[in-house]
């Protein structure tokens, strides 16, 4: 496998791991039900996608990574959701979680961005695609969340 290819599968897998880990703590910590089930989806959608990816770098003969890192769990907001959680306050947990997906969805650009195979590409893309959703999910109940609190 092109070392370049194997590097931005790798930043996708860390970055969905480190999103796992943020949407299950997230279910864990949120009051709504509502809440509680779509951070549960997302951290479903989460592992599919580094189970997926994971594969894929194993296919090619290379190792794939098995865990976020520290350093991309602060880069991914996924650190300061822990200040969210501590006043167990929905509408931030929202925040942070819009956060964490912001990076995501900065990070798979930046993958797209590079010269990647067609089979490859097209996973990378639809996985984008997946985290562009989960993002509007998220800011669209953040949004009504805020309507109501204000």
């Amino acid at each position: 496998m092109n070392d370049d290819v194997e590097s931005v599968l790798n930043e996708l897998i860390e970055t969905s791991i480190d999103g796992e880990r943020g949407f299950m703590k997230a279910a864990e910590d949120a009051h709504d039900a509502e809440l509680k089930s779509l951070f549960t989806q997302c951290a479903r959608r989460c592992r599919e996608g580094i189970a997926e990816l994971q594969s894929q770098v194993r296919a090619q003969g290379a190792r794939p990574e098995t865990s976020g890192s520290a350093a991309g769990a602060l880069h991914r907001g996924w650190i300061s959701i822990r200040e969210a959680f501590s006043s167990r306050d929905d509408k931030a947990i929202l925040e942070e979680c819009e956060r964490g997906e912001d990076y995501a969805k900065a990070v798979y650009k930046k993958g797209l961005g590079k010269d990647l195979p067609a089979d490859i590409r097209a996973m990378v893309e639809r996985q984008y695609q997946g985290v562009i959703a989960n993002h509007d999910r998220v800011r669209n109940l953040r949004d009504r969340y805020r309507a109501t609190v204000s």
